[in-house]
């Protein structure tokens, strides 16, 4: 019998996206590492030139801060009343002021 998509034979087993005991263990290790070696980096970041340094704090702010992502907006305007219109720009418009 073969399996159903989303179902498995082990419905008790490990839940889905949890990480397996590898992986959990070398991101342990992997933060004990950096955490024993953290003013030694620090020290070495410093003696890289601007542009090396900068490459690699680009390389680990993938791992801290998540990526943004486009969304795509379209709206067809000419389907609008005009009463929704004048909703859209003020809204628009009290959000930019919020930002400032």
């Amino acid at each position: 019998m073969p399996f159903i998509k989303g179902k498995s034979g082990n419905e008790h087993g490990r839940p889905l996206g949890a990480a397996n005991k590898s992986t959990q263990d070398l991101r342990k290790w992997i933060n004990l590492l950096l955490e024993k070696n953290l003013s030694k980096l620090e020290k070495d970041l410093a003696l890289l030139e601007p542009k090396d340094r900068w490459a690699i704090v680009e390389k680990l702010l993938q791992y801290t801060v998540p990526k943004m992502s486009t969304i795509d907006a379209n709206v067809d305007i000419s389907k609008l009343s005009d009463e929704q219109l004048n909703t859209v720009i003020t809204q628009l418009s009290e959000n930019i002021q919020s930002e400032e």
